[in-house]
């Protein structure tokens, strides 16, 4: 509440967060009403000391006063106020598990954009500023109610084990607002502590309340990142005319989306605190190694993340600066560092570049091949995997494909459900999956022999892998397209896909640099040349074609034929798929 530091003893709030730096922070979600609240409304201390830290009403004072003044006993009157049950129960000695004697009253969610958008946010006009920051609260907003709606289920019977959806999606949060990072030297870190209350209505008509299924939430964790990210991709896009790009951090590891035409220098300067993490986290891995005589995987290397940067978390900033005074310190030390031309041309060069990545990426969803691309990454990196972990990778697929032009509605949900009906097949108790090879790989012992080994190409990196077995199988499913287009064959319940670019990059290189990006870097000469390029193209084709409808005439004696050019257009389609009955034109069941 007052910027991830403390505050002292009988000061106000509202003092301590104007000495952080940081706005008070808002009330959001659809359980607002339920509570007397409404959206946007200020967080009071008094509010979230009850609600967050007793499990009570935010309104408890006058509830219980009212109670007494009805003639209520006050064990009676409080009793009135708590949501659910009391925490008192928690703490009473009847209560055998350690983890019920602590309660549990919210959970933090924290959103951060990509960095690029904090150097936009940092460095450009104050204009740019508040449709980043507007971006931001949609983007929030929205991912939220995602999971109020589709995700947040309540504990109910015996342990908590029979588990309801939640009424109207009703998630209560308190958000509050940062600014920047706890690096040495200030650096913009635009980001939203989400604080979810645990309490919540049941579906019953008396509303009763009860908590949240913690676990069903954090399950979820990634696939609601993955929601925000492509939800804010698409408002910065329509808001500002920016598009994406990918940026690998790491050699062999997933991509990041980061606006195109921002200078990668300045996301070094922006990312000192992630300097100071890998320099903490190379000294662990080394020691792991020592210890354990072989790298260390996945889940240890997220352990030692953490425990990196804890060790180097630096104490908060001691003198009092607004956000004015932040973004002017921050413009005075990156026009210090690249100069003023690199700062002041931001704008400029983000809305070249976009037009650069608008040209030659088309932004077309095929399904079929999103399936198979996301079970053969998610099949390779896990193994066996559940409905959220397709959901989370359908949409970085999607954030990949579509660079920020907004997505159809229910697309993830679309690209999932055809992965499990198709290419997954039930594992083990629960709702465990795996991928099914008979679906995915070829039955010709040519192609095993080419696909197998990419997925147990245990020298490369988990997500190089991924990528490799990935390509490999939609080289089979194009291969396979063209040899029923050729066959003339029409199959039932096709999927008309339009011709589109190559979706992803080609593997990693093998390189030891790090953090660059995967596709050459858009600025305003390579704008220029592209569209030179395609001119010269176009004409050249024209020009191609001509000559070859006036040799087949002469030829073989045919009738002229009207000119393309002053045929109609073509019927365009929006992003996503079209479902079209009858033979389609290169369509695979």
């Amino acid at each position: 509440m007052v910027g991830d530091g403390r505050r002292p003893a009988g000061k106000a709030l509202r003092d301590a967060q104007d000495e952080a730096g940081v706005p008070p922070g808002v009330w959001r979600g659809r359980g607002l009403a339920a509570v007397g609240l409404t959206a946007g409304d200020v967080v009071s201390e008094r509010q979230a000391e009850l609600l967050l830290g007793e499990g009570r009403h935010p309104g408890a004072d006058w509830i219980e006063r009212e109670r007494l003044e009805a003639g209520d006993d006050p064990a009676k009157a409080r009793r009135a106020t708590v949501l659910g049950r009391p925490i008192e129960h928690n703490r009473s000695a009847k209560t055998d598990k350690a983890k019920e004697r602590k309660p549990w009253l919210g959970m933090d969610l924290v959103f951060r954009p990509p960095p690029t958008a904090h150097i936009a946010w940092a460095l450009m006009d104050d204009e740019t500023r508040r449709v980043l920051e507007l971006c931001q609260d949609i983007s929030v907003d929205k991912t939220l109610a995602w999971l109020g709606e589709s995700v947040a289920q309540i504990r109910s019977g015996s342990g908590g084990k029979r588990r309801q959806p939640i009424r109207d999606g009703g998630l209560i949060v308190a958000v509050f607002r940062h600014y920047e990072s706890r690096a040495t030297e200030s650096r913009p870190l635009l980001h939203d502590h989400a604080v979810v209350s645990i309490r919540a209505r049941r579906p019953d008509e008396a509303g009763s309340w009860g908590n949240l299924s913690a676990d069903t939430l954090l399950a979820n964790i990634v696939a609601a990142d993955m929601l925000y990210l492509l939800f804010f991709m698409e408002e910065v896009s329509a808001r500002l005319g920016w598009a994406w790009e990918p940026r690998e951090v790491t050699p062999g590891r997933r991509p990041v989306m980061e606006i195109a035409g921002v200078d990668q220098r300045l996301i070094g300067w922006q990312s000192t605190r992630r300097q100071q993490i890998e320099d903490a986290l190379s000294v662990l891995v080394a020691d792991y190694e020592e210890d354990h005589g072989h790298a260390p995987g996945e889940r240890a290397g997220y352990a030692l993340a953490c425990k990196a940067a804890d060790r180097t978390r630096p104490p908060k900033r001691k003198e009092l600066r607004s956000l004015s005074e932040l973004r002017e310190g921050w413009r005075e030390s990156a026009v210090a560092v690249f100069g003023a031309d690199v700062v002041d041309r931001l704008a400029e060069r983000a809305r070249a570049a976009a037009a650069a990545v608008w040209a030659r990426v088309r932004p077309v969803v095929d399904i079929v091949l999103a399936a198979v691309d996301v079970v053969a990454v998610v099949y390779v990196m896990r193994g066996a995997f559940k409905r959220h972990h397709l959901l989370a990778e359908a949409r970085r697929y999607l954030s990949y494909v579509l660079r920020g032009r907004p997505h159809q509605p229910g697309l993830d949900e679309q690209i999932v459900q055809t992965a499990v009906d198709d290419y997954t097949r039930p594992v083990g108790r629960g709702r465990t999956r795996t991928a099914d090879l008979s679906a995915l790989y070829p039955r010709d012992t040519d192609d095993q022999a080419v696909l197998r080994p990419l997925t147990r190409k245990r020298t490369a990196p988990p997500y190089e892998r991924a990528r490799l077995a990935a390509g490999a199988l939609a080289a089979r499913v194009n291969a396979a397209r063209r040899a029923e287009r050729l066959g003339s064959r029409s199959r039932p319940h096709a999927v008309a896909v339009l011709a589109a670019s190559r979706t992803y990059p080609r593997p990693f290189r093998a390189g030891p640099k790090a953090d660059h990006l995967l596709e050459p870097e858009t600025g305003v000469d390579t704008v220029e040349r592209t569209r030179q390029t395609m001119e010269a193209a176009a004409a050249q084709l024209a020009a191609t074609i001509q000559d070859s409808k006036r040799a087949r005439e002469v030829a073989h004696g045919l009738r002229p034929q009207p000119d393309p050019a002053a045929s109609p257009p073509p019927h365009t389609q929006q992003p996503g798929i079209q479902h079209t009955p009858g033979r389609p034109t290169g369509g695979v069941a």
